[in-house]
């Protein structure tokens, strides 16, 4: 009986190979990390600002495909370490690059490759078994011979530190142009294996998590020079309002803004409190279209003493 379940093996129609696996961008500040991670996507998941760190937390945003799960993970950007935070960032950044199964290396088309790149180049070809993507963001704001050179220089570097890229993709975001050939390019390096997040997730980053991220880019919304990245915030709690129709819910959430200093609070809060009254306004607007849902927000402005080199207060603080 045992000789009827033997198939020859032509009669199958082969099964097309699924693949799914984690990458992460990296590149200095600036380099158009963010900006791409939502191009994948297809939706605003990361935190996109023109200064640096200001992405904290390894939000991951997720590419769906017929044939693949891109599953992008954020890290922070690798720095030279001033405070206990920037080194505990840094080790972050080291084990999630080993983690992952590909990396890709943003360098904007519209920069000579600087310090700042080498540093990053140098610590990835430490990093053997991991394959390694160019990117060339910003491709909109260069001509043709500017990407041509850059292009070469990228080879060059990958070179001279002893290692082969990959791929060396030119993207633009921003003109949507080659997103997609990157996800292609991105997608053979990942292992086969079945989809490792439902299809309707795009993030699986806490809601708190992103919650915070709003609240905290619209709060250094035009005060980046005088207040770099002294904010952290914590979303104590977010309740669905009780006593609400089903058709009318209200989502409570409350914030605490996390200053340094109490000379900050003035520059947070503005004069009588009309900057604070904006950042609400701003970011629950945002938490409304993430959430998809209304939300009343409070917020408070409180002075945590020197936050960024506390180790106790780093880690209420959730770093």
């Amino acid at each position: 009986m045992g000789a009827m379940s033997v198939r020859s093996q032509s009669s199958e129609p082969a099964q097309p190979v699924h693949r799914a696996g984690f990458a992460c961008f990296v590149g200095r500040p600036n380099a158009g990390k963010s900006t791409l991670t939502n191009a994948l996507v297809g939706q605003k998941v990361a935190i996109t600002s023109n200064r640096p760190q200001t992405t904290r937390h390894t939000v991951r945003g997720i590419v769906h495909r017929p044939d693949a799960q891109l599953i992008l993970v954020d890290t922070p950007g690798l720095h030279k370490p001033r405070t206990l935070l920037g080194e505990r960032l840094n080790d972050v950044v080291r084990t999630t690059w080993a983690e992952v199964d590909v990396i890709g290396f943003c360098l904007p088309a519209d920069q000579k490759i600087g310090p700042g790149d080498r540093f990053i180049a140098k610590e990835l070809a430490g990093i053997r078994k991991t394959p390694k993507v160019a990117v060339v963001t910003k491709t909109d704001l260069v001509d043709s011979k500017a990407l041509a050179e850059q292009l070469i220089a990228i080879d060059r570097l990958g070179k001279e530190l002893g290692f082969e890229w990959a791929e060396i993709v030119p993207v633009s975001a921003v003109g949507d142009r080659q997103v997609g050939l990157l996800a292609d390019l991105l997608v053979p390096l990942l292992p086969e294996g079945p989809a490792l997040y439902p299809e309707g997730d795009l993030t699986d980053e806490p809601e708190q998590v992103m919650v915070a991220e709003l609240i905290r880019e619209a709060a250094l919304e035009g005060v980046r020079d005088e207040l770099p990245h002294s904010i952290a915030v914590v979303v104590e709690e977010m309740l669905p309002r009780e006593d609400r129709p089903a058709d009318k819910p209200l989502l409570d959430i409350h914030a605490n803004l996390y200053i340094e200093r109490p000379s900050q609070k003035g520059i947070v809060i503005g004069p009588k409190g009309k900057r604070l009254k904006e950042v609400g306004i701003k970011s629950r607007r945002q938490i409304e279209a993430l959430l998809g849902t209304p939300v009343f927000l409070d917020l408070h402005v409180k002075v945590a003493k020197d936050w960024q080199r506390d180790p106790k207060q780093l880690r209420r603080l959730g770093f």
